[in-house]
C-alpha cells in the first residue's frame, strides 16, 4: 500500500496527528498541503487532515486569523480546500480518508473539517473508507494543544484503517 497524508496546520496540532496517523498505517508519505503533490498516481490511499476552522474547513480569512493568533507563524498559501478542490476526479482506485483537529465540544458546535473534506472527496467520486475522525485540542493559557492521549489514538485509527485496507484491498473499501 501506497500512503499519502495531506494535512493543514498552523499551530502543530494537526501535524502531529497526521505523523500519529502515518505510524499507525506503518508507512506513509506525509505532505503539508503547501508542498503536496498535484499528481496522485501511484498512490492507494490518500489521508486528508485539517484544523476545524469556522464550522469547517479553513478559508483564507479563517487562515490569517490563526496566523495572527499563532504569533509570527506564516500562513499557508493555501488550505485544504483549496487542494482538494483543485481536482476534479482522483485516479481510480484511491482510497481515501479524512480527519480533523477541533475543539472537544460537540460537533454541532464545532464543525468539522474532516466532514467538510469528506464531501469534496465524495464530491470527486471517492467517498472515504471510513468515517470522518476528529482529534481533540483544548485551549491553555491561549495557546491550543491536543488532548492528552489524541496522538495515541491517531495511531491506532491509522492502524484500524491499514488492517481494513489489507482485509477488503485499496480502492474497495
Amino acid at each position: 500500500m501506497h500512503a499519502l497524508i495531506v494535512y493543514e496546520s498552523l499551530f502543530g496540532d494537526t501535524e502531529e496527528i497526521a505523523r500519529a496517523v502515518a505510524e499507525g498505517l506503518g508507512s506513509a508519505t506525509l505532505r503539508s498541503v503547501d508542498d503536496a503533490p498535484r499528481d496522485l498516481a501511484g498512490y492507494d490511499l490518500l489521508v486528508v487532515g485539517a484544523p476545524t476552522h469556522v464550522h469547517g474547513l479553513s478559508r483564507p480569512s479563517t487562515r490569517k486569523a490563526a496566523a495572527e493568533q499563532a504569533r509570527g507563524n506564516p500562513q499557508h498559501e493555501i488550505g485544504l480546500r483549496e487542494w482538494l478542490g483543485g481536482f476534479r476526479v482522483l485516479p481510480p482506485g484511491t482510497t481515501t480518508a479524512a480527519f480533523d483537529t477541533r475543539l472537544a465540544k460537540p460537533r454541532w458546535l464545532t464543525g468539522s473539517a474532516a466532514r467538510a473534506a469528506s464531501k469534496v472527496l465524495r464530491s470527486v467520486g471517492h467517498p472515504t473508507v471510513v468515517p470522518p475522525m476528529s482529534f481533540f485540542v483544548e485551549v491553555v493559557n491561549g495557546d491550543t494543544r491536543l488532548v492528552d492521549g489524541e496522538s495515541a489514538r491517531a495511531r491506532v485509527w491509522g492502524a484500524t484503517l491499514a488492517r481494513r485496507l489489507d482485509r477488503t484491498g485499496p480502492g474497495r473499501g
